[in-house]
């Protein structure tokens, strides 16, 4: 009989594709890696890795292996589905994986909500920029995604994932409270705050500025979105910010409607063979129900 864990620690490494980087992922140390891999291999007799100077190389027994496995995970994950949804109340741990915006402007009253209805549901919250944490849905690493997508510029795709929206969230232009300024292009002379590049909000607020006629000077680069609305609100900067960001965000700040309107799309997702869960519907739920209560603009 193969051992379930050894498999996945094999299936990582295959994504991974050192033992380090696996052992990291899966909270191993690399010698308890390499044991696993020695295990499994005693258990089906054929060689699965093997060295090519420094580096593990797969051995083809390992990639015939590697095709079964994840049809094992995915039974396996089906049938701790079944068993929960038996449960009379849901129950048990949910790994959150949610980005900042969302995190200050959500979680708290989500959380509120969860423990008012569901008292034996626990979450566990990391902060994941999105791409990253649909990724790790994809790999088993969370159970649940808070997700953000701008206009024109789509996140990675996969098939196993229900995803689902949690709203529409507008964005605009945050400029000091005294400043005479009613579009991007009013404000060309004027430091810009944003995000670093690569991230796909810089992406589209570039987008933004250049298409009305300007290359802005970024002065101020932060992953901390709240960082750029203190800027603002001080009068330091300006920046495109998603309405999510004006729940918490400092006093002094005017918000300023972009031509077209944009949005960009919060939504959940979660592994289709996980996602009838009781304890992921709940939180599914309860975010839902936080979104709809937040102030938002029409």
């Amino acid at each position: 009989m193969l051992d379930v864990k050894r498999l996945r620690v094999l299936q990582e490494l295959s994504r991974r594709e050192t033992v380090t980087e696996t052992a990291r992922a899966l909270g191993y140390t690399p010698s308890a890696v390499s044991q696993q891999l020695s295990a499994l291999a005693r258990e089906c007799g054929v060689p699965l890795v093997q060295r090519q100077g420094r580096a593990l190389v797969l051995t083809p027994q390992a990639r015939t292996l590697i095709e079964h496995t994840e049809r094992i995970l995915h039974e396996m994950d089906l049938a701790v589905t079944a068993l929960q949804s038996t449960q009379d109340e849901p129950a048990g741990r949910v790994r959150l994986a949610i980005f900042q915006t969302a995190a200050s402007a959500l979680l708290p009253r989500a959380l509120d909500l969860l423990a008012r209805r569901h008292p034996l549901v626990r979450v566990q919250v990391v902060q994941r920029e999105p791409e990253a944490a649909l990724a790790q849905t994809q790999l088993r690493e969370v159970d649940l995604v808070v997700a953000e997508q701008y206009p024109h510029h789509a996140v990675a795709q996969f098939p196993e994932v229900d995803s689902r929206r949690l709203l529409r969230d507008p964005v605009r232009l945050a400029v000091p409270g005294d400043a005479d300024i009613a579009s991007p292009a009013q404000a060309a002379h004027l430091p810009w705050a944003m995000e670093p590049a690569g991230n796909a909000s810089r992406d589209w607020a570039l987008h933004v500025c250049r298409s009305a006629g300007f290359e802005p000077e970024v002065r101020f680069e932060f992953d901390d979105v709240r960082a750029h609305a203190d800027l603002v609100a001080a009068g330091h900067a300006v920046s495109l910010l998603p309405w999510l960001a004006c729940v918490n965000a400092p006093a002094g700040i005017r918000w300023v409607p972009l031509p077209g309107d944009p949005h960009r799309e919060v939504f959940t997702s979660a592994r289709r063979d996980m996602a009838p869960r009781p304890a992921i519907e709940a939180v599914r739920s309860c975010l839902h129900d936080a979104a709809q209560a937040l102030p938002l603009p029409g």
